[in-house]
This record gives C-alpha cells, structure tokens and sequence, in this order.
C-alpha cells in the first residue's frame, strides 16, 4: 500500500505499542481504548484487508497466536471468559482498515453488554431461501 495504515505504523515501530507477542508474521499489542482491561489485538504484519482478501495460511497462523493469546488472558487474569471479535467495514464496525482480531477477557463482574438484540426470521422458508442464496456464492477453493 502506499500510504501506510495506523497498525502497518505500529508494525513498523513508528508509532508506540506495548507488544505482548511477535514473530515473523505476527503482532500481539495491547489495545489503546480497551472494552475490558487487558484487550489485546492480534494482526498479521503484512497489511490485508478484508478478511475474504486474506490468505487462509495467513488466517490459520493467526487463530494459532489468538488462541495462545487467550489462554495467556485465562491463566494470567483468571478471565471467566474470552470474547474474539473481528469486523469487516464500516458497516460492521471496522474502524482500522487492516486485518485484526480483538480478543478480550471477560469477567463474571465486569458489567459491559453486548446489547446484542436477537432478531428473527418472519417464516422458515425465508431462512431456507437466504440460505440458498449464500450457497450458491459459496467460494470455490
């Protein structure tokens, strides 16, 4: 790319992060504006984006690093649980366009809400019909 992204930066020592792990093809890094103290990110060092651009062996290495990363969290913080995120857009929510996962502790009594609202379908036959359509542009790999 020729404008290098806010994480490339980081990647390149250019901007400041405090690393929990690294190696050739990848970077732990503490999250600036954690949800849950302890919110780490975990990016490849080359830039993609988006995920569906994204090389399987690049994504295979990294769920490797964010399951050690996880457990790291678990042991370490007597995290209750894990939340993995990843979002892909604007519309979903991405804020950095470069490739990342965020993976957060969590806690029995941290008090954050997804605010998730479940929603559903209005007849089965409109679930079986979407799900045609996302079949038939199924990837061939």
């Amino acid at each position: 790319m020729i404008t290098p992204c806010v994480f490339c930066k980081i990647v390149a020592g250019e901007i400041p992060s405090t690393r929990l792990y690294e190696d050739e093809d990848t970077l732990v890094f503490m999250d600036i504006a954690p949800i849950i103290q302890g919110h780490a990110l975990v990016i490849p060092k080359r830039h993609y984006d988006p995920l569906t651009a994204t090389p399987v062996p690049v994504l295979q290495a990294l769920i490797a690093v964010i399951r050690a990363v996880a457990q790291a969290q678990t042991q370490a913080l007597k995290a209750d649980g894990i939340n993995v995120m990843q979002a892909n857009g604007a519309a979903a929510g991405q804020v950095v366009p470069h490739l990342h996962f965020h993976v957060i502790p969590r806690f029995n009594t941290d008090g954050h809400s997804w605010n998730w609202n479940p929603r559903s379908y209005s007849d089965p036959a409109d679930m079986r019909q979407l799900a045609d359509t996302i079949r038939q542009a199924w990837p061939q790999e």
